[in-house]
């Protein structure tokens, strides 16, 4: 109450002040000056209209702000705003909401100096007084707001300062009242700012969610698809082994050993665990040593991995899924076998790593399903955040080359899937 009176008393002390010049200004006019009546109803009936447009100014601030005090009474509002952002989705971000308020009217947006300028038309919040014609309160100043909004970066987020206001002269709020209408502003924007801030970060979680989903889909995947190949080339290689020792010991003993070489590197790892390139090579090879014996002068293997590149960190399996592509889709089906060629090369700070046949090419009788090339598509973008990739293509004069280009620094490489 002790606000509302001092904000009644300054009002009426301003109104005072210029009815006492008209009382002035009147008295010294010629035959009607000495007529007090007229200037003392003039005093009186706006008298009431300040009183009770103070009144109703005072019931609509605590309505939208929930308390009275100096700041929220005022018809110039100013806030400032922190927004996690950096200035430049800040700005965006600060527009679209200015953008959005009722009664918006020329926007002005200024992204170089991170400004936006705007009027917003003045609704009355009580619609249209029949007696308004005759409310001087209404005969100063405009019918509308306007807003300033300046965005000031601060390292990796923006600082917003916000002034909403009416678009006159400030003496002009000595007189009359915006019925709260640049609070309403004010609050409005850090409202939308606020929602705007939160939808980011909820679409952000669920991104991140969607993500880890993602990962572990994908490991699930890796490890069905490597279930679903062991058993089957266990199986095989084991009868062959057990047929060779009856026919050519010596070649069962190799095949044994490239096949606990192959078991050796097929340890389950820790999902957060990358593997390396030369880890990989010796798995690859060590199935493909089983698989010349078997598949005898039908399969010839050539390697060029420089020594310097088989530490490069890399996904387990992602090798040994194309060579397993090469063989089962490329030599098998032919009756005359190929070769495979395994083949690493650095160019800046990219390692191509590629696995070529010359077998059947694309062929759509032996092509596949693409199971295993799209669960190492997946599993790049998963682990090296789109930096890495994988091209098939086809070889010259026949066959399929497959390359992963994944960076060549080892700290540009993410945490492999910490959740899968």
């Amino acid at each position: 109450m002790i606000r509302t009176a001092f904000f009644l008393i300054r009002m009426l002390a301003a109104w005072a002040v210029v009815f006492f010049f008209a009382a002035l200004l009147w008295s010294s006019i010629p035959f009607v000056g000495h007529w007090e009546l007229p200037i003392l109803l003039a005093c009186l009936v706006t008298a009431g209209f300040v009183i009770t447009s103070v009144f109703a100014h005072v019931d609509r601030v605590r309505l939208i702000a929930g308390k009275i005090d100096r700041e929220s009474l005022g018809n110039r509002q100013r806030r400032r705003i922190e927004i996690p952002f950096e200035a430049g989705e800040a700005f965006d971000l600060l527009d679209a909401a200015i953008r959005e308020l009722p009664n918006i009217e020329e926007v002005e947006s200024a992204r170089d100096s991170l400004q936006v300028r705007a009027k917003v038309g003045r609704t009355d919040p009580y619609g249209h007084q029949k007696h308004s014609a005759w409310n001087p309160l209404a005969w100063i100043g405009t019918p509308r707001n306007q807003l300033l909004a300046t965005v000031t970066p601060q390292g990796d987020s923006g600082s917003v300062t916000l002034i909403c206001e009416p678009e006159s002269p400030s003496w002009t709020d000595w007189f009359r009242v915006d019925d709260g209408t640049n609070l309403e502003n004010a609050e409005a924007v850090s409202r939308a700012i606020t929602r705007r801030i939160a939808e980011r970060r909820r679409r952000e979680q669920a991104a991140v969610v969607q993500t880890e989903v993602e990962k572990e889909l994908t490991v699930a995947r890796l490890s069905l698809l490597h279930a679903q190949v062991e058993p089957h080339f266990l199986y095989n290689t084991l009868a062959s082994a057990q047929l060779l020792t009856r026919s050519d010991p010596a070649r069962a003993e190799q095949m044994l050993g490239n096949l606990i070489q192959y078991l050796r590197h097929s340890l389950p790892r820790d999902h957060d665990e990358l593997s390396t390139l030369g880890a990989e090579l010796e798995r690859a090879i060590a199935y493909l040593e089983i698989l010349k014996i078997r598949m005898g002068p039908r399969l010839q293997v050539q390697v060029d991995v420089p020594d310097a590149l088989r530490g490069l960190p890399l996904p387990a399996m992602m090798l040994q899924t194309l060579v397993e592509n090469a063989i089962k889709h490329g030599l098998e089906p032919r009756t005359a076998g190929g070769t495979v060629w395994i083949r690493a090369r650095q160019d800046g700070d990219q390692v191509a790593i590629t696995v070529a046949d010359d077998g059947e090419g694309f062929n759509t009788k032996h092509s596949g399903t693409g199971i295993g090339l799209k669960n190492v598509r997946e599993r790049l973008r998963l682990v090296y955040d789109g930096a890495a990739s994988l091209a098939v293509v086809a070889n010259f004069p026949s066959g399929v080359a497959a390359t992963i280009t994944v960076p060549a620094a080892a700290d540009a490489v993410r945490d492999e899937v910490r959740h899968g």
